[in-house]
């Protein structure tokens, strides 16, 4: 008895070990980009993350609905092989905040984006703290939202080079009405670790909007001074963070 006792034991601790140095290796990052922007944007980011050895997959969500691009996260969440590090940007930040809860996840990261409670949307938020710029126009239609081209640069991207800003400006990816006002339902931020990237140059969310979400959420904050492209313009620092991130969700 006792010999199947220990047998038992060993076994156990046995696989308490493989778990905590798997659970340890979380080498797998999934980039939700923002609205007004696509995934290309995060190229930069991209090739140093892989170069330090993680798996990075960029969700092109169609920003349709709210719930679209939650079902498209989770699309390319069901494709990795391991634990996760999700990454949102601006609106992405609303995506992470639910799509955070797949089992997949471990750890959230919110890059000059949104951060959501319950029964929040992003037009409640950002009208709590209106932005320096974001000048948004409606589709003829009055069911999309873009950034006026002309001022994207600086209401975006002020500190990229004005080729890479004005590039931006004409690849965006309009979002549609329903997507900003669309609420949250549970945050994951509350079930899983988090960090918060706040651009001290935002133009497009109030940095101290970014900061009183990521306080409230009791999130790992780091400071970039930085425009709201901040993954472009500063990929190596917001890499560091992303990379730290990913370390401290297996431990």
């Amino acid at each position: 008895m006792k010999r199947h006792i220990s047998t038992f034991v060993l076994a156990l601790a046995t696989s308490v070990i493989a778990f905590t140095a798997q659970a340890a290796e979380v080498k797998n990052i999934v980039i939700v980009h923002g609205a007004l922007a696509d995934g290309s944007s995060w190229r930069k980011a991209t090739e140093i993350l892989e170069k330090r050895g993680f798996n990075v997959t960029i969700v092109q969500q169609p920003i349709t609905s709210l719930a679209d691009d939650i079902a498209a996260t989770n699309r390319v969440l069901d494709l990795q092989d391991g634990p996760t590090l999700l990454v949102g940007h601006s609106y992405g930040g609303m995506v992470i905040t639910e799509a955070g809860h797949s089992p997949h996840v471990a750890g959230v990261v919110y890059v000059a984006a949104f951060q959501p409670d319950k029964g929040e949307s992003l037009l409640s938020l950002a009208s709590s703290r209106p932005a320096g710029g974001m000048n948004i126009r409606e589709t003829k239609d009055g069911k999309y939202l873009y950034l006026d081209p002309a001022a994207f640069p600086g209401d975006f991207a002020a500190d990229l080079p004005k080729d890479e800003a004005r590039f931006l400006a004409r690849s965006q990816v309009f979002a549609a009405k329903e997507a900003f006002s669309a609420k949250i339902g549970d945050p994951a931020w509350r079930a899983k670790k988090s960090w918060s990237i706040v651009a001290t140059e935002d133009r497009s969310i109030n940095p101290d909007l970014e900061r009183d979400m990521a306080r409230r959420a009791g999130s790992d904050i780091t400071e970039i001074k930085a425009s709201h492209a901040v993954f472009a313009s500063q990929p190596e620092k917001v890499a560091d963070v992303i990379a730290r991130a990913a370390k401290q969700a297996g431990e």
